[in-house]
Parts: structure tokens; C-alpha cells; sequence
């Protein structure tokens, strides 16, 4: 090999001897392909420097995606850059091609905050009933197997039913994106999902590629008029929903959700931080207490019907009270929250906290409906 190859020859060179070598192999080939694109890659290695590199990034930072229409993000550059970083640590030690790392001593761009975007109890109400008429349970499944166990997307689309113990409720996982095996417990309705699909004894659970269930979920999200949501994000709400139980430790939702760093769930220590509020408030009865927790308003909304009054609780479907007047639609709605709220908690089932992100209502028609407060309305 020359000691003197260019950047060009020495991101091909990396891509057949090392990125190939990669789970990451498909993401990483594209950034590649996008680095290939620079002036640098006529450069020899060995003459790259430190100010080549910032001119680069500085470049990628004022160009625009030509798909999105939006600016280059400072994620993807930093992405980039620490590809072209490993490319160089490669050619300084293993193929003496260059004297040192140029991108070591250049300034990333500032590394965006983590997506903190909960699934709201609307769009969750909307995603479940367009995936209940989608001709396959496929992706029914795979949304309620993602709220359920926190499982990535990857290690979704590669489950296999020989690792599946419906039995014991347990999911191996022998090949994840950390390079660990893992063994992921199935909730009730876990299980119920797998068996919607029709348990088999060997093969691959879904067959979805990556791509197919990309192309499903931004179809469906664009139907449904839902902004900003991504398939990830179920991850990140199954995580938030694991503290929310106030059951587990964080090593063992770390246990469950396979993440390796425990700082990587740091941003979810605010949910913890209820947890310490009742400790401090010296909470005796936890039962009870918890029980009071949820017996919150929630957002309603009445309308006038041919057969009378119908009170619509809109966090829930199906949660609605009726009546000649609008007294009595309130009394039987607040009847029908507080048996929805208890049958919840009795089956453990999860409990959304109350939409104030309303659409397709009038919001000066919404009031909150406690289900314990006695209402004096007129009829």
C-alpha cells in the first residue's frame, strides 16, 4: 500500500476492509458515500489538517437537504465527522498512511438534546385503529411490542420465533446493537400481540424490512395527520412509561431496554422525581395514594343528540355519559371515567395523563370532567 493514498482511496479502502465488517454496515455506507462527495477526497491523507476539516464541517452546516428542504442538521455532521475520524485512526495505525488525526483537534458541532417526544393518548387512540384496519397484524403487533418491551426497531424486525418462550413471557434477543445478548420479559399484552400473529415454531416473527416499515409508519403517520413522530419514539414512551410504574430500579429498566450507558437514561430521572415527591409528602398508604393520583379531570365535551345529551370523555374511547339533560350526561360520564380509571388500575393496564393537546374539537367547548366532582349545571 502507498504511504501517500488520497482521502478518496482511503474511504473505499475503509469501507471494503473495515465498515463492511459492521452491524451499522447499510447507515454508515451512506455517510461514506456523502464523505466521497468532498474536495478532501483528492487531498493525500497525510497532508489533510486541521483547518481542511473545520472548512468542511463549516460547509456541511450551510448546505441543505434536497429531500427535507431543511438545513444540514448538527447530528448528521457530527455524524460524519466521526466517521472521517475512525477513517483517520485506521490509516495513522493500522496502514501508516498519515501522520496523525486531523479531525481530533477540530470542534464538533454542538450535539443536539435527545428527543424527549411522548406519544400522546390521542394519537395513541388514532395509531391503534388505523393499525386494527390495516390488512395485517403486523404492525398492530409491532406498535404494541414497542410500548411494551422498549425493544429497538432492529431488534423487532429480527425476532424469530425459536427465541420466543411465550410460556415464560420471555424474548432472547442474541444479537442487538450493543453486541450483547439479551433476554427481554413479555407483558400480557406482549404475549397476546405474538399470538395475534399466529405462533409458529421456527422463523422470522415479522416480515417487514427496515425500509417497508419506515414506508408503512410514514403513511400512516401522514393519514392520521400526526406531526413529528417516529417509530423510534415508541422506545423512548415505553422507556418513560417503565419509570412511570415506580416499580423497577433503573438498573433493571436498563436490564429491559438494553441500553449500556446508564447515562443514556438520564433524561428520564424527571419521572423519577414524583416518586420522591410522595416520599417526601411521608406517603403511609401507597395503595391508596396511587388510586388518588389518578382520579384527575380529564378534558370532555358535550353535545346535543336526537336521543339527548352525550358527554364524550376524550381520552378515551368509548368513555361517554348520556342523558335528557346536561346535569345527568355529566353525572353518567363521571360515572363511566371513574369505573374506566378503576378497571385500569385493577388490571394494571397503562393510564394517560390528560390530553391538553386537543384537535379536531372546538376547544371552547371542552371542560375538564372530575370524577368525583358534584357538577350544578343547567340543563
Amino acid at each position: 500500500m502507498s504511504h501517500n493514498i488520497t482521502l478518496g482511496e482511503g474511504l473505499k479502502l475503509y469501507r471494503e476492509k473495515v465498515s463492511i465488517l459492521k452491524k451499522s454496515y447499510v447507515q454508515e455506507s451512506y455517510r461514506l458515500a456523502q464523505l466521497m462527495k468532498s474536495p478532501l477526497c483528492s487531498m493525500v491523507m497525510r497532508d489533510i489538517s486541521g483547518s481542511h476539516i473545520a472548512t468542511y464541517r463549516d460547509n456541511r452546516l450551510s448546505q441543505v437537504n434536497p429531500r427535507s428542504g431543511k438545513p444540514i442538521s448538527n447530528a448528521t455532521v457530527r455524524l460524519e465527522m466521526s466517521l472521517l475520524s475512525n477513517v483517520f485512526d485506521v490509516g495513522l495505525i493500522e496502514w501508516g498512511v498519515c501522520d496523525l488525526n486531523p479531525v481530533t483537534r477540530v470542534r464538533k458541532p454542538k450535539s443536539p438534546p435527545g428527543r424527549d417526544r411522548r406519544l400522546l393518548p390521542r394519537e395513541e387512540r388514532l395509531i391503534f385503529r388505523y393499525c386494527h384496519n390495516h390488512p395485517t397484524f403486523e404492525l398492530l403487533s409491532l406498535v404494541v411490542l414497542a410500548l411494551e418491551t422498549a425493544m429497538r426497531q432492529g431488534e423487532l424486525l429480527k425476532l424469530e420465533w425459536e427465541h420466543i418462550n411465550l410460556r415464560s413471557g420471555i424474548a432472547h434477543l442474541p444479537d442487538t446493537k450493543n453486541g450483547t445478548k439479551r433476554d427481554v420479559p413479555l407483558s400480557p399484552k406482549a404475549r397476546d400481540a405474538l399470538k395475534r400473529l399466529g405462533v409458529k415454531t421456527k422463523g422470522r416473527v415479522f416480515a417487514y424490512t427496515a425500509n417497508g416499515l419506515k414506508s408503512a409508519w410514514r403513511v400512516m403517520t401522514m393519514r392520521l395527520g400526526i406531526q413529528d413522530l417516529h417509530f423510534h419514539d415508541l422506545r423512548h414512551e415505553a422507556c418513560s412509561r417503565l419509570f412511570e410504574l415506580n416499580t423497577l430500579d433503573i438498573m433493571e429498566i436498563a436490564a429491559i431496554s438494553g441500553h449500556k450507558s446508564l447515562s443514556m437514561l438520564k433524561r428520564y430521572t424527571h419521572l423519577k422525581a414524583a416518586k420522591l415527591v410522595k416520599k417526601l409528602e411521608g406517603v403511609r398508604h401507597r395503595g391508596q395514594q396511587v388510586v388518588i393520583n389518578h382520579l384527575v379531570p380529564y378534558p370532555a365535551i358535550a353535545k346535543q343528540q336526537p336521543e339527548g345529551i352525550v358527554v364524550r370523555v376524550l381520552d378515551f374511547e368509548g368513555v361517554q355519559g348520556h342523558g335528557p339533560s346536561l346535569d345527568i350526561a355529566v353525572r353518567s360520564a363521571q360515572d363511566e371515567l371513574l369505573r374506566h380509571l378503576m378497571t385500569a388500575l385493577r388490571d394494571r393496564s397503562h393510564i394517560p395523563a390528560p390530553d391538553q393537546y386537543l384537535d379536531q374539537v372546538n376547544e371552547a367547548e371542552v371542560f375538564m370532567l372530575d370524577p368525583l366532582t358534584t357538577y350544578e349545571l343547567a340543563a
